[in-house]
């Protein structure tokens, strides 16, 4: 099975249920399922490139010495015997207690091979030989794919796996085929066990090559070059009779520094909060998880900006503060300002049924540029609260955020005591009109998700409540922007 096939499973089999209730473990932020429409998905998809990495099959030569009455021992051979079709009618998926079970019934298979025969008296040698066809009908294959945490990677094994042949019908060609039919149908039985041991042995290898490529999985996903998210396997695989649910520990590090793990002593996450069962997977964030993002981007110091150019320029410019600021334009008439906005603490993410909110502590240093030098005139202490919504593509994170609430109070100033009221007032809709669009365009353009081999999620939506961000999607490999949608 080849890595892109296993990707794709990997993904289907992380993702969260959309009918059942399971509370993850103490240390596990983001929970992954898959529902059973998902994992109908994933056994479509498995069976399909199964069927793919299968053809051409090589099965073993049989050979038979047959006692022909006066005739004497005849050396019968099929060689070259391969499968290079197999169809499959009808197949289920049932997850259980020890793992997923897969069953392939009513498939069909043609095989190909060749014949010879040779036998010898002491007057003569005889000898002929042949191809022939093979239908193989009424074939089932089982497997019970075993799904267990090892070590913060996700294991498999095969638990059960067989192959079932009902019937087989051979056509031989060339050589005198109409009368060494009978005697080759002698080799039904020996046929019937190479295709079904044959097909059990090649199924085995692809799931133990399957878990060596998930063994050997990163536990962690690079975003940028800033932070890490830990992607250690931390609650599950948890199986009911309709789904499959796992938690991973979820939080980020800045890159270079030893992965975080959530230490908070009790059960965060409880997934399956998806409302339509017609949805295939889920995805469960907790807002600890963002807020340990919060945490890795502020240490970085990638929280501050600088604010020298706007296109309406003449908000910088201590001619436009004159009637807000009188004492800063006397003192310093039409001179150029720049505005310095220093984030104080990690911004403090809240999932809250409305959608998201962002409550931040920011320093705005007001600078006059007088003669070239860059003179700090005035530091205003800021408390900010924006809410949020977000919305996902197959490979795009996207959203917008509003202000809700803005409280302002003078920290020190070289110019005398202010206004505030003005100042706020003046600043509220400086953040309306100049800084929010400029972080809507960024937040409209989106962040990349992690890719998964050219499938993504379609017609997902996401939840907000109960702390926590949850996906609901389907998994295609098409894709569309879809909005958000509030939890009633």
């Amino acid at each position: 099975m080849n890595r892109r096939v296993f990707f794709i499973v990997l993904l289907l089999l992380l993702l969260v249920s959309s009918s059942t209730r399971v509370e993850s473990g103490e240390n596990d932020f983001i929970s992954f399922g898959i529902s059973q429409k998902g994992l109908e998905f994933a056994k479509d998809l498995l069976i399909n490139n199964a069927i793919s990495s299968l053809i051409p099959l090589q099965l073993p030569q049989i050979e038979q010495k047959v006692q022909i009455p006066l005739v004497g021992k005849v050396r019968m051979v099929l060689s070259d015997i391969v499968i290079y079709q197999v169809n499959v009618s009808s197949s289920i998926v049932q997850p259980g207690e020890i793992g997923v079970t897969i069953v392939a019934s009513g498939a069909t298979a043609n095989l190909s091979l060749d014949w010879s025969y040779s036998y010898s008296t002491w007057l003569f040698d005889i000898s002929d030989s042949g191809l022939a066809s093979i239908q193989v009908e009424g074939m089932e294959i089982g497997l019970t794919l075993g799904l267990k945490n090892q070590q913060g990677s996700l294991g498999l094994s095969p638990e059960d796996c067989g192959c079932y042949v009902h019937y087989i019908s051979i056509k031989l060609e060339g050589g005198a085929s109409w009368l060494y039919q009978g005697i080759v149908d002698y080799f039904e039985d020996d046929i019937v066990s190479a295709v079904e041991d044959t097909i059990t042995k090649k199924v085995m290898d692809g799931v133990m090559k399957l878990d060596s490529i998930s063994q050997s999985l990163p536990k962690e996903i690079t975003f940028g070059n800033v932070a890490t998210l830990n992607t250690t396997i931390t609650e599950g695989p948890i199986m009911t009779n309709t789904s499959l649910v796992i938690g991973i520990d979820g939080l980020f590090t800045q890159i270079g520094y030893e992965l975080s793990s959530g230490r908070y002593g009790k059960g965060l996450l409880s997934t399956g909060s998806c409302n339509s069962a017609e949805k295939m997977v889920g995805i469960s964030v907790h807002e600890y998880a963002l807020n340990s993002a919060s945490l890795v981007y502020f240490n970085t110091n990638k929280m501050y900006w600088i604010i020298e150019n706007l296109p309406d320029q003449k908000l910088l410019n201590t001619a436009g503060w004159r009637f807000i600021i009188p004492k800063l334009y006397k003192e310093y008439p039409n001179d150029e300002m720049s505005l310095n906005f220093t984030i104080l603490s990690p911004p403090i993410i809240e999932v809250e049924n409305q959608g998201i909110v962002v409550s931040v502590s920011s320093d705005v240093i007001i600078n006059v540029v007088d003669n070239g030098e860059v003179i700090p005139v005035a530091c205003i202490s800021m408390e900010i609260k924006a809410s949020g919504s977000a919305g996902i593509s197959l490979s795009t994170l996207a959203g917008g955020v509003s202000l809700s609430k803005l409280t302002m109070s003078l920290k020190w100033s070289k110019i005398g005591t202010l206004h505030m009221v003005l100042v706020q007032s003046v600043m509220s809709a400086f953040m309306k009109t100049i800084i929010l669009p400029v972080v809507n365009l960024r937040l409209k353009v989106g962040y990349s998700l992690p890719d998964f081999h050219g499938y993504g999620l379609q017609n997902a939506s996401i939840i907000y409540g109960d702390s926590k961000i949850i996906v609901c999607s389907d998994v295609v490999r098409a894709y569309e922007y879809v909005s958000h949608r509030i939890l009633k």
